[in-house]
């Protein structure tokens, strides 16, 4: 049996029941090309294989080349989801469905937003406490950056939480599956550098936290949120992820 390595994040997934799932939330077609990061033993890559036209995995760990070698229309990637291009892979992805590396699950979320554009949809496995955070209401604890980034440019159409039991090794957290689609087709330009440093020093006032950023100073920040029609002590989770964009705009 394998041996999955905590280094990097692996808990590979075991149980099959969940991949109907999947399947559902991921609306998969026969036509789809998908992208999966971080395919494990390679019970989902296989569960995609039997169902779209392509599949494009990315591992990290070689060891598990015996598991995921000579799948009917997938193609192995070797290496860093974080470091590969996965924007030219061909054919373009149109779908990111994956069992997620804790440790790396919300940078390639995110990053994924701009970084690929020719995704349309997401199906991805993830802490629960990463899956609630990524649309997240303004106000609540969970809501931040990743919140303000995703629902710019997508919309939630499916949760389902994922017991620990489906795992080996079985995780210390519970897990979710989030769907989601694009609703627009990139953050506008300018408003991710905002967003991180409006939430950058999260004790801080929101014009403070944009100063310390080093993006602008507090006097410039203080007047693009009083232009807003906000307190310039408002903090930057009270602000809905459209207010980002009318903010970058203010801040010129």
């Amino acid at each position: 049996m394998r041996v999955a390595k905590k280094a990097l994040g692996q808990h590979f997934l075991v149980d099959e029941n969940i991949l109907g799932v999947i399947g559902r939330l991921s609306e998969l077609e026969p036509d789809d090309v998908v992208l999966e990061v971080g395919p494990g033993l390679g019970i989902l890559t296989r569960y995609l294989a039997d169902r779209v036209a392509h599949v494009h995995a990315v591992e990290l760990d070689r060891s598990l080349e015996p598991d995921l070698v000579g799948i009917a229309r997938v193609e192995l990637h070797w290496g860093d989801a974080l470091a590969l291009d996965l924007a030219a892979f061909a054919p373009a992805a149109g779908k990111l469905v994956a069992n997620l590396p804790y440790n790396v699950a919300t940078p390639i979320v995110a990053e994924s937003l701009d970084g690929i554009p020719s995704l349309e949809q997401w199906c991805v496995m993830v802490q629960r406490e990463v899956a609630d955070r990524f649309f997240a209401q303004p106000g609540t604890k969970a809501y931040g950056a990743v919140s303000v980034l995703l629902q710019l440019v997508t919309e939630r159409t499916g949760f389902h939480p994922v017991s620990r039991e489906v795992f080996r090794p079985k995780p210390n957290v519970e897990s979710a599956l989030v769907a989601f689609r694009r609703i627009a087709p990139a953050i506008p330009p300018g408003v991710r550098a905002v967003v991180e440093g409006a939430f950058g020093h999260r004790r801080k006032t929101l014009a403070n936290s944009l100063a310390l950023s080093g993006l602008v100073s507090r006097d410039a920040a203080a007047a693009a949120v009083t232009a807003l029609g906000h307190d310039p002590a408002i903090r930057a989770e009270r602000l809905e992820p459209a207010e980002f964009v009318a903010l970058t705009e203010a801040l010129g």
